[in-house]
């Protein structure tokens, strides 16, 4: 079964605003390229970078329990290494995230936007090597079908963004729901990936990326209308290789 790459995206800060790309070189056994390799740390988590482990979401600043952070728009300049942030009513921000004075200024300037809805103190984190925070624990690529996107938009009247599940890669021309069949393989342009988990979701899902304010209890409904709370399929890459916007994306048997 084929279809194609509509979308690619990485979230260099976990929870917040995902970034297009046009083109991304995925390799065996990493996750997806820049992607959630710095975290806001909402009070003290415990993490630790001489051994860093996976954590629960919870311990950030993340759209599942701070819907305002998607307000926050930020973008991620990777010939400057510049970081920059904006947000309603604040003055823009431009870091260098690889400086701890710089982690520190986004930090204050998160606070002051966040204010009492936030736990605090926020700190933002580097991911040590190659850890990432990555929702699931084994780390992972994410998928979207965007037709069952649509097929959830369909039966509830609403209208429902892809970029509300916070993927890397979003595919058309699949029939809707297909991820969810016994296929255990996916051709990604010049990659190859294994599917290894379907991807259960969370009240991140409530939250109109556009808005940032809880609109739609996601869960609730995929439970309710179609059975599970899983939307979107995480991938392990066994063959590296170039993945363009437009490519070709096969499920294979």
């Amino acid at each position: 079964m084929r279809g194609k790459v509509d979308a690619l995206a990485r979230h260099p800060l976990k929870g917040f605003t995902p970034e297009l790309l046009e083109r991304v070189v995925l390799r065996a056994d990493e996750g997806f390229p820049f992607d959630r390799v710095f975290a806001v740390e909402d009070g003290p988590s415990g993490f630790d970078p001489d051994a860093p482990a996976h954590m629960s979401k919870m311990k950030f600043a993340v759209l599942a329990k701070i819907a305002a952070v998607a307000q926050v728009r930020t973008r991620f300049d990777d010939a400057s290494g510049v970081f920059h942030a904006q947000a309603p009513g604040a003055a823009p921000i431009s870091v260098r995230l690889s400086d701890g004075a710089d982690r520190t200024r986004l930090a204050a300037w998160l606070t002051d936007f966040l204010g009492d809805r936030v736990r605090g103190p926020l700190r933002v984190l580097p991911a040590p090597n190659a850890h990432r925070f990555f929702d699931h624990p084994h780390g992972a690529v994410s998928l979207i079908n965007v037709a069952s996107v649509r097929g959830i938009q369909d039966r509830i009247g609403l209208p429902v963004d892809p970029l509300r599940f916070r993927a890397n890669i979003y595919v058309s021309g699949w029939p809707a729901w297909c991820e969810r069949g016994s296929a255990s393989r996916i051709k990604l342009g010049a990659a190859t990936a294994r599917v290894f988990a379907p991807i259960t979701r969370c009240a991140a899902t409530h939250v109109d990326p556009a808005l940032g304010e809880r609109d739609i209890d996601m869960v609730e409904v995929l439970n309710s209308q179609f059975g599970a709370n899983v939307c979107g399929v995480y991938l392990h890459i066994e063959a590296g290789g170039e993945l363009k916007r437009g490519d070709e994306v096969a499920l294979l048997a």
